[in-house]
């Protein structure tokens, strides 16, 4: 497994969580990535700004079920973790549950990635 950096490696209190998930949610987009993983104070404000790249699919997730499930039957590429909100054994357990799960490839998961992909081709063209 081949890790890229996307993130600042030194603390600065003026960074935006945007100036980095986007460059990751493109680097998947463009497939120079397979999945990501995306960290800010809460989670939601990386979840919110990958969901806007067409063709990222991220999930804010805090527990390994979900973590699974979120690739098993939807096909998370991205996973957004609060840093203010768990702790450091809990994210590398989720970090390892969601590298490691694949894609169902079940008729009805992929029934229901093909509605969203219609919705997003509607609205992204």
């Amino acid at each position: 497994m081949t890790v890229v950096e996307f993130g600042n490696l030194n603390y600065d209190p003026n960074d935006d969580f945007p100036d980095y998930v986007i460059p990751l949610s493109n680097a998947i987009v463009n497939k120079s990535i397979d999945r990501g993983i995306a960290i800010c104070g809460s989670g939601v404000g990386a979840s919110i700004a990958a969901n806007k790249i067409h063709g990222t699919r991220a999930g804010l997730i805090h527990d390994c079920f979900s973590a699974r499930q979120g690739v098993e039957d939807d096909d998370m590429n991205i996973l957004c973790l609060g840093g203010r909100v768990i702790g450091g054994e809990a994210a590398w357990e989720i970090t390892k549950t969601f590298l490691n799960a694949k894609f169902s490839s079940i008729e009805r998961h992929k029934r229901r990635l093909d509605k969203i992909y219609l919705v997003e081709n509607h609205f992204f063209g």
